[in-house]
């Protein structure tokens, strides 16, 4: 008489832990509605602040005795030199006003599609950077070098007739000029830099990110633009927001091997058996 088999046992499955939160890039419509309502409200709170010009003139004054002082005034030397270098100079017009806005822009949408799982730290952190930013535009109005002609000081737009970021009076209208402390410039190169060279794993790629803000800062120096007090300001707060975020990420992703454990014994029973769930 034939005897049945036995039946074979089921091979126990585990079923994948669900993608925490902070690997995933958020909805791509979302960013975009994000960034558009923070761009928009930056610029508006920009022009939204007085322009307080006998205070703003006053401020510059402060900020070139300081430097004086400390002997750091290099702004004057650097404006001087790059306009002994008609070509370099317009080069350098053209740096300040489309790399800002191009490589940040650049940096954020590679994060997006290629770190997912740093995306949401690092955009917060040049958020929050930007934000405390603003405050300084309000709290201390700074004329830019290029507005002190009578320190020797020379707009290399104006003076070579070149493009720049404020090379039409309607541009110069559609924000607040003495919005010069802190530099965001230098901050928000500062914090491409840092992405980059962090999470690249092309050499030469991380090494065009290091020189981004050395670059950027000459330009910015040498162009009449920005103080280096200024300059060190926006450094300072880019790099306090980038550390604030990674220790906030680092203390969230400690939690996460603790939640995933505890979802992965939900999902399997202690006798082998086929999840039931």
């Amino acid at each position: 008489m034939a005897q049945l088999a036995a039946p074979r046992p089921h091979p126990t499955r585990e079923r994948p832990a669900a993608p925490s939160a902070a690997s995933s890039a958020p909805r791509l419509w979302r960013e975009i509605a994000l960034a558009v309502a923070f761009y928009c409200a930056y610029t508006l709170v920009r022009m939204l602040i007085p322009h307080d010009e006998p205070t703003a003139y006053a401020h510059a004054s402060q900020i070139l005795r300081l430097e004086h002082a400390m002997g750091i005034d290099v702004e004057l030397d650097l404006n001087h030199a790059l306009l002994r270098e008609p070509s370099l100079a317009r080069l350098a017009n053209w740096f300040y006003a489309t790399a800002h806005f191009a490589v940040t822009l650049a940096v954020l949408v590679w994060l997006y599609r290629r770190r997912p799982q740093h995306f949401r730290r690092l955009r917060t952190s040049l958020m929050v950077a930007t934000g405390i930013a603003l405050a300084g535009f309000w709290l201390y109005p700074l004329a830019p070098p290029r507005f002190l002609g009578g320190r020797g000081f020379v707009d290399p737009v104006t003076a070579l007739h070149s493009f720049g970021l404020y090379s039409s009076p309607q541009a110069g209208s559609l924000t607040n000029q003495f919005a010069a402390m802190p530099s965001m410039h230098a901050g928000w190169a500062l914090w491409c830099a840092v992405a980059v060279v962090t999470l690249s794993r092309r050499p030469w790629v991380r090494a065009i990110a290091t020189l981004y803000p050395i670059v950027t800062i000459l330009v910015i120096f040498s162009t009449a633009n920005h103080y280096l007090l200024d300059a060190a300001v926006g450094i300072l707060i880019t790099a306090g927001a980038l550390l604030i975020g990674l220790l906030t990420h680092q203390k969230v992703a400690a939690t996460e091997p603790t939640r995933d454990h505890k979802v992965t014994n939900k999902t399997r029973n202690t006798d082998g058996s086929p999840d039931s769930i």
